[in-house]
């Protein structure tokens, strides 16, 4: 009988496991991260159309600039390409790039962004060669003017009707660069024709000037039709309608999987529910059982007799080792204090990088180097440097030249003047965390006179460039709260913590924007009141009792002493720090609370 009941139970309990395994495995495919892969993938897709679009309207600003500058229809291209590489690497680690339909969106893409690539680079060879002639015109026909206002000799007549033509002539060329047509082609020929029979009545010194003329307006006449048609091509380009196809096979894609996850859901309720059945029927056989426990404990408690004995002998061992374990417990504690150190020496150097990296790459992008450019150009010039001041093109801009270079040489020395000061306050900082955690053994903190919003401005300073990298914005809610006696060092340890956490808190927040809100008011007119509050992961409950403890952390690269040193800190301040958060995914806020001690009523 025993052993059809233990085959039975054996039985049962395979059941549930395999009950448990299936549900376990329905759960892991209903949990995919397939929803947050498309999301990222519209979005990939969505700044790659901005680029193209900003693409475009750099085409069509070139098409009127005079300046040749073809870096602004580069770069879209290259931001373009490394973008479509991140999603061309996403879609194949999903396997989507396997299906033909997918790979003919791909392919239909590419192939439009190649043909866009290979239009763009004729547009930019011919409309440099056109943007050339255009502004060489005026130039061109100056040059005639001049000369023909200088002739003596002749009709006075016929020259002012030459030089009419001439002008007429410029004016129709630079409307027709503007708007192209065959009847302003066909006028500008009827005038280079004009042009070249007058020519033949000047002198020979006119002819070379006139045919420069002639052979920019015949240029003009051929590129700027080209350049129109070429335009026109990249237009047609549909790389928006290929990036909208690819958005919509992503839409078609998210929609199957959302109804697979629905099967997926329906039968982990279908297993769910078998097992509860089985579980309850376990539960009433271990009900029928609890007889047999009550026999067996009379059992147990001849044995315990036997064990309380033995326990006895075993308190006298405990008693020789309690001593080991004091001197023991004294190594943990002092191995804690230096992990403290180390974790809030850590946080200022942060800053203290950031600083050094600050005045570095500002002393290698420093305008000082205009100095020695425009010096050049006065030691080209050690014998006419006052007709080079005041009469060539170049020297006429040097004075104001440096003068905006005296200013900016200024703002840059001020910049990294304050840079350094802030290098300096952190060392400082550093040498005072060491002193304060050498004085935990006993030693009474050090008050002094403190603006607890200056204080928050230099915590912001220190991490201020991990808030930048990451987008944080920082929004401030400061009450008035007069100078307070505080001890410095230990309130901004607390304070770079926090901030440092909310800002690791928001890391992986993508779906709207990272802000951190600082906020400082009196509780009760005895209490100072400071807060810092995340919209990032958010605390689950199960973790709010622990959140302080010494080592615990939910960051893979954490190592949980930050908060457990800023709660020590605020307990040695009289004061105590607390957390709270509605769960995860919305957010948390840390409030530190200490009496509060004004500087009139401390003197």
């Amino acid at each position: 009988m025993k052993m059809s009941n233990r085959r039975n139970l054996a039985l049962l309990g395979i059941v549930a496991v395999m009950l448990a395994s299936t549900l376990l495995f329905l759960y892991l495919k209903s949990n995919s991260n397939e929803t947050s892969t498309y999301a990222e993938s519209r979005d990939l897709i969505g700044r790659i159309k901005q680029l193209n679009a900003q693409w475009e309207t750099e085409i069509l600003k070139a098409r009127i600039t005079t300046n040749h500058n073809y870096d602004p229809l580069v770069t879209p291209l290259i931001e373009m390409s490394q973008l479509w590489e991140r999603f061309d690497t996403m879609e194949s680690t999903h396997g989507r790039n396997d299906s033909p339909i997918w790979r003919a969106s791909h392919d239909a893409y590419l192939t439009a962004i190649l043909e866009k690539t290979r239009l763009v680079e004729q547009f930019k060879s011919h409309n440099a060669v056109l943007r050339n002639s255009l502004a060489f015109l005026p130039t061109a026909e100056d040059d005639i003017q001049e000369q023909l206002a200088r002739l003596v000799d002749g009709d006075k007549l016929q020259l002012q009707n030459i030089a009419n033509d001439t002008y007429d002539l410029l004016l129709s060329s630079l409307e027709f660069a503007q708007v192209t047509s065959d009847e302003r082609a066909a006028d500008i020929l009827v005038g280079l024709n004009k042009l070249a029979v007058n020519k033949l009545r000047l002198p020979k010194q006119f002819h070379s000037p006139i045919d420069i003329l002639s052979n920019h307006i015949s240029l003009i006449l051929r590129e700027q039709p080209v350049v129109n048609r070429l335009l026109e091509n990249i237009e047609a380009i549909p790389v928006a309608e290929r990036l909208d196809d690819i958005t919509s096979l992503l839409n078609t894609d998210q929609q199957q999987a959302d109804a697979v996850d629905q099967h997926y859901h329906f039968y982990m309720l279908a297993f769910s529910v078998l097992l509860v059945l089985l579980l309850v029927y376990l539960a009433i056989h271990l009900m029928r059982s609890f007889t047999v426990i009550n026999h067996v404990n009379k059992a147990l408690k001849t044995v315990n007799d036997d064990l309380e004995l033995r326990v006895e002998e075993r308190t006298r061992e405990l008693k020789d080792t309690q001593s080991e374990l004091l001197d023991t417990a004294r190594q943990a504690g002092m191995a804690e204090i230096a992990t403290n150190v180390l974790h809030n020496v850590g946080n200022v150097l942060n800053s203290v990088n950031i600083s050094a990296d600050l005045v570095s790459r500002k002393l290698r992008a420093s305008k000082a180097q205009g100095l020695g450019k425009a010096m050049q150009l006065i030691n080209e010039h050690p014998g006419d440097l006052g007709t080079f001041l005041t009469q060539d093109e170049k020297g006429k801009l040097l004075p104001g030249y440096l003068n905006q270079l005296v200013e900016a040489i200024a703002l840059e020395q001020q910049s990294m003047t304050d840079e350094l000061a802030q290098l300096s306050k952190s060392v400082d900082h550093i040498k005072d965390i060491v002193a304060t955690q050498q004085s935990y053994a006993g030693a009474n903190s050090l008050m002094e006179p403190l603006h607890i919003s200056e204080l928050l401005e230099d915590a912001l300073r220190m991490n201020a460039g991990a808030l930048t990298r990451h987008h944080v914005t920082v929004v401030k809610e400061y009450g008035e709260v007069p100078q307070v006696m505080g001890d410095k060092h230990r309130l901004l340890l607390i304070l770079i913590n926090l901030i440092s956490n909310a800002k690791y808190a928001m890391s992986d927040l993508s779906n709207r924007p990272r802000q951190m809100t600082l906020g400082v008011k009196i509780v009760d007119d005895e209490t100072l009141q400071v807060s810092v509050k995340d919209d990032g992961e958010g605390i689950a409950a199960e973790n709010m009792t622990r959140i302080f403890a010494h080592g615990f952390t939910t960051r893979k690269e954490g190592h949980g002493f930050g908060l457990h040193s800023c709660a020590l800190a605020a307990i040695e301040m009289n004061g105590h720090l607390t957390a709270y958060s509605d769960g995860p995914g919305k957010g948390a806020q840390f409030t530190l609370q200490i009496p509060l001690k004004p500087v009139t009523e401390v003197a």
